[in-house]
């Protein structure tokens, strides 16, 4: 099965068309959406958004996210925030929001919060569908400071997770495996930028080039 990922789409209307166009081109079967889907408001955009995709979506919200975007999630996508569900053969775990951050966004969770949410539907092999990265991993912002979860390391050092995929650091896109775990951050949709995920015998992650206009 292959996902077209996108991240931090921050209420750009500009991203469904290219969106859809490569999603098309690539031979997606779905797109995986990693929150910040919209830019603090309104948070009914994100229901417009996720219905104008030409593909179901699977979806967790972002820090910049107001709470009320899960309901929009849950109108428009399978929204995975604080839920299982077995896709394409895999069991893919969500968690929306971040730890906190400096800018004090809508959706923020303290460390010990993330680890009650996320720790009960946990198991070995699973796809991490997520809005913040773990610590230390594609959480670089500019300087050079980490600010991912350590609880959300905690849990992918304790269970291996097949696939992580989070957004949330604009800074830091990449793909990597460590120990058996293949990382992702597709980069912000709202600069053009988005990756593919293939999940089958094997798990391939590939960022695409950026949309310019």
């Amino acid at each position: 099965m292959r996902f077209l990922v996108l991240s931090d789409v921050h209420s750009s209307n500009r991203t469904i068309a290219w969106a859809n166009r490569l999603a098309r081109e690539h031979g997606a079967d779905a797109f995986i959406i990693l929150g910040d889907i919209v830019n603090f408001s309104p948070a009914d955009w994100a229901e417009e958004f996720l219905k104008s995709l030409d593909l179901p979506a699977y979806a967790v919200p972002g820090n910049c996210d107001p709470p009320a975007v899960v309901g929009y999630i849950e109108r428009a996508a399978t929204s995975l925030h604080q839920r299982k569900a077995e896709v394409g053969g895999k069991t893919f775990i969500g968690l929306g929001g971040s730890n906190p951050t400096i800018f004090d966004t809508p959706f923020e969770l303290e460390e010990e919060a993330i680890a009650e949410k996320l720790g009960p539907l946990m198991e070995e092999g699973a796809v991490m569908v997520l809005h913040c990265p773990p610590y230390g991993i594609l959480d670089k912002v500019r300087g050079g400071k980490s600010v991912g979860s350590t609880a959300i390391l905690d849990l992918v050092k304790r269970y291996r997770p097949r696939v992580v995929l989070s957004g949330h650091i604009h800074e830091d896109r990449g793909v990597l495996e460590n120990n058996g775990t293949l990382f992702m951050n597709p980069g912000a949709a709202k600069d053009g930028f988005s990756a593919l995920l293939d999940i089958g015998d094997e798990i391939r992650g590939v960022l695409l080039d950026q949309v310019i206009g």
